[in-house]
């Protein structure tokens, strides 16, 4: 149902409606039905003349059982909602697979900042590309990330990704997602955290291999830049060949 109104953009996404839609039909059901027997039993017992109302005490087996069942009935639904809530809680939270690529997540009063693993794919070396309130990451490529705050508490939240996580100021928590679909989507803060917190959204791109890989060169530091350029000359000047 959910993604009538937003897009499933992450390998998890799938899993998470699900768990909201079994939620959304079960109690749907349940609200039908009772609303529909609390207007048939307002319509047929109401008040006509001649007629007293009769005081139940509830104590018969055919009372009590008109009290039970549903009772039992909605225990059933409740364990079958919270096995679910295990599986989809495993796969997000627990099972977190081998990662393709690494990046850090930092919240502060108010914006988000974003530290990528440079050319080299891995976080904390010279080569890392920090960015503003702006996710740039590789399509179908599997992500760990590593989230914590500044100040107070956040909480990084990507919709489309159903990913929503609490920062917590003097801890590092680390998840995981997969993104699935190209494009261009909000990163929200969900937790209140000053007179700013509406004031700092940011966005993921998501684009394909070769699309972020041309991003991540472009935005490789400069002196790497150079570095890189100085050493491929140098190679090709000791293989070039000596026509002397």
């Amino acid at each position: 149902m959910l993604e009538y109104f937003l897009p499933r953009a992450s390998s998890f996404a799938g899993s998470i409606d699900h768990l909201f839609d079994i939620i959304t039909y079960l109690v749907m059901f349940w609200f039908v039905l009772v609303l529909g027997f609390f207007f048939y039993v307002v319509f047929r017992f109401r008040h006509k003349p001649g007629q007293k109302a009769e005081y139940i005490t509830g104590e018969t087996h055919k009372q009590k059982m008109a009290i039970e069942i549903p009772h039992y009935l909605i225990l059933v639904c409740d364990l079958v909602i919270l096995g679910y809530t295990f599986v989809v809680w495993h796969e997000v939270k627990i099972d977190i697979p081998p990662h393709d690529e690494e990046v850090r997540v930092i919240a502060q009063q108010w914006a988000w900042t974003f530290e990528h693993a440079g050319a080299d794919g891995i976080l904390d070396t010279e080569d890392d590309i920090v960015t503003i309130n702006e996710l740039h990451l590789k399509k179908d490529a599997q992500y760990t990330y590593h989230l914590s705050s500044l100040d107070v508490m956040h909480s990084f939240s990507i919709p489309v990704f159903r990913l929503k996580q609490d920062a917590v100021p003097g801890r590092v928590i680390s998840g995981h997602f997969k993104p699935i679909m190209s494009g261009e989507w909000d990163v929200q803060c969900a937790e209140m955290c000053g007179y700013g917190h509406g004031f700092m959204p940011a966005r993921v791109f998501i684009k394909s291999a070769e699309e972020h890989d041309a991003w991540v060169a472009e935005n490789t530091p400069d002196h790497l830049k150079k570095d890189t350029a100085y050493a491929l000359t140098d190679s090709e000047t000791k293989e070039a060949p000596n026509n002397g």
